[in-house]
């Protein structure tokens, strides 16, 4: 199973995903940014905006996948 680096960024900082995750394929690498996006959104953390930040997954070659911007992880009426 190839393997997925989900590197979050914002406007100001960068924190890599040394570790990854090994998934089918790029439409599960997307349903899992989604998911964490989801996570991190609903455990406050001081001073973050959320909505200001972005997934960068990369798969093992450093060829960027997919950018996932939090906000489409916002289900609005859900």
């Amino acid at each position: 199973m190839p393997r997925y680096y989900f590197h979050l960024l914002s406007r100001d900082a960068t924190v890599p995903d040394p570790t990854g995750a090994a998934l089918r394929d790029p439409d599960e690498a997307w349903e899992a940014a989604r998911a964490m996006a989801r996570n991190l959104m609903a455990s406050p953390a001081e001073g973050v905006n959320w909505l200001a930040c972005w997934f960068e997954v990369k798969d093992e070659a450093g060829e960027v996948v997919l950018e996932f911007p939090f906000s489409e992880a916002v289900n609005v009426g859900e």
